[in-house]
């Protein structure tokens, strides 16, 4: 356990960078016959926490502005993966326990915000037409991203279906948004 994250009150506290599972090759069978892209999935979220603690360092030399729009995503990526996938409330209904399918779905979300904006970004800035940055993503899509984070919220005593189906409109949300978006500055 990390002795920082708990006085940050981030239960539980386990350090996302220096933890391991001697478990992953076994279950690696249940996650490719329950979600098949959740090994990819959770390798992504991995590599993005690695290089925001990377970026950290960067940005208490010279400051976020000085980062890049693409390396502005992963540090509102890795925010969301920590402080709305990673951390827990046991003392509440929604958040007390985390089926994997709730867990499996939102961990889609915040991946395809990551991927659909860092596309998106890139796809923008190499064009000569206005650049897609961060501050318009969070500026037009500020409801759509207070939704990736609220997902926790979802109560899994609502039924397997019903979560799955929650989860499932949040991603296709956000595809179409980013896809409106990308037409709007091409």
């Amino acid at each position: 356990l990390d002795k920082k994250l708990a006085q940050r009150k981030h239960f539980p506290s386990v350090n996302w960078l220096i933890s391991y599972s001697k478990y992953i090759n076994t279950l690696e069978p249940y996650y490719d016959k329950v979600d098949p892209d959740f090994v990819a999935l959770r390798t992504r979220a991995q590599e993005v926490l690695q290089k925001e603690d990377e970026l950290n360092e960067i940005v208490q030399l010279v400051g976020k502005d000085a980062l890049a729009e693409s390396d502005k995503i992963i540090l509102e990526t890795a925010k969301l993966l920590k402080e709305d996938f990673l951390q827990q409330n046991s003392f509440t209904e929604h958040d007390k326990y985390c089926p994997f399918y709730k867990a499996s779905g939102m961990l889609r979300n915040m991946i395809t915000f990551h991927n659909l904006a860092t596309a998106a970004i890139e796809r923008t800035s190499s064009t000569g037409a206005a650049p897609i940055t961060l501050n318009v993503i969070k500026n037009r899509m500020g409801d759509l991203l207070y939704k990736v984070a609220a997902q926790k919220f979802e109560n899994p005593s609502q039924g397997e279906d019903v979560v799955k189906h929650k989860l499932a409109e949040l991603t296709e949300e956000l595809t179409n948004a980013f896809s409106s978006l990308e037409e709007d500055y091409s």
